[in-house]
């Protein structure tokens, strides 16, 4: 149990708030044991949840932690433990010290295209690492990719991850995800699939270059509707990016474009060689031809 002192599981003593989302509460703790410090996230179940739905709650929070523990990446927060205390489970995880991508961009402004390039082929590559593992995240969005002091970028929260081979667990008719970031195919109630996320990735890398969301209404339902009938607004900074942006914007995920060539197009923008792209060339209007007159005619 927890202590007056906020120890969890006899091990980890909380310390400080350092993120607070949808599903609970992320705290920098002290692993007594080994010495070193861990973030702890405190998954709050929703207080409109029945007995049964808790429960439901508690093994989707597992396969939080299942799902990351199989990602072997670099760019992946890893997990070290989960503990059930005080009803609900606790996830113990790496600490990184970082800012979100999202609060960067709220509180200093976009981000140039070269450093939106890394970021995007970094998260691109725990994307890929999740996928062979079998897993899709299904909320890639700016807040859920932590920027570390070293300058790498680490993709977390795997809360509402897919595991191939694993039953849906969500409430009957749930709208999971951010909708802003949520793909067309999804939105109208279609399966999650690795384009998908692909797609969240593409809003993700608009957001960070542009400072705004394409796709952000002021109605959740408004939001949706954007996302699975509009285009995003013309990209105003996004240089040589925005053809991997609108690749990724794609309504239809057969359309989209590919993890292999979004990579080639990312390296190129990160080492300076993809060119950058020049206006549409007008071309000279012809003279108005004089009207042909029929024969015999004056």
């Amino acid at each position: 149990m927890t202590d007056s002192q906020g120890l969890i599981g006899a091990r980890y003593r909380l310390i400080e708030h350092i993120g607070r989302g949808g599903m609970g509460t992320v705290w920098r703790a002290r692993d007594e044991v080994l010495g070193r410090d861990v973030a702890v996230k405190e998954v709050i179940p929703s207080p409109d949840l029945t007995g049964p739905e808790r429960d439901v709650f508690t093994v989707r929070t597992l396969r939080e932690a299942r799902a990351a523990g199989r990602i072997g990446h670099p760019g992946v927060a890893t997990v070290y433990d989960v503990i059930e205390e005080q009803g609900r489970p606790w996830i113990v995880m790496q600490l990184v010290d970082s800012r979100t991508l999202g609060a960067v961009v709220r509180e200093d402004g976009p981000l140039p295209p070269a450093r939106v390039a890394q970021i995007g082929l970094e998260v691109l590559g725990a994307l890929l690492a999740a996928h062979r593992a079998g897993v899709l995240h299904r909320d890639v969005k700016p807040d859920n990719v932590l920027l570390s002091k070293d300058g790498r970028a680490v993709l977390t929260d795997f809360g509402i991850a897919v595991l191939e081979g694993d039953s849906s667990v969500t409430r009957t008719g749930a709208l999971i995800g951010t909708p802003a970031f949520i793909a067309p195919e999804r939105a109208s109630g279609g399966p999650a699939e690795f384009a998908s996320d692909l797609w969240s990735l593409g809003v993700t890398l608009y957001m960070a270059v542009e400072g705004r969301s394409p796709f952000e209404r002021a109605h959740p339902l408004a939001t949706l509707s954007a996302v699975m009938h509009e285009e995003p607004a013309p990209l105003r900074f996004a240089g040589s990016l925005g053809p991997v942006v609108f690749g990724l914007l794609r309504k239809d995920p057969a359309q989209r474009m590919s993890a292999h060539d979004v990579q080639i197009h990312l390296r190129a923008i990160v080492n300076g060689t993809e060119p950058q792209p020049t206006a549409p060339i007008a071309l000279p209007v012809p003279p108005p031809r004089a009207p042909v007159q029929a024969a015999g005619t004056v």
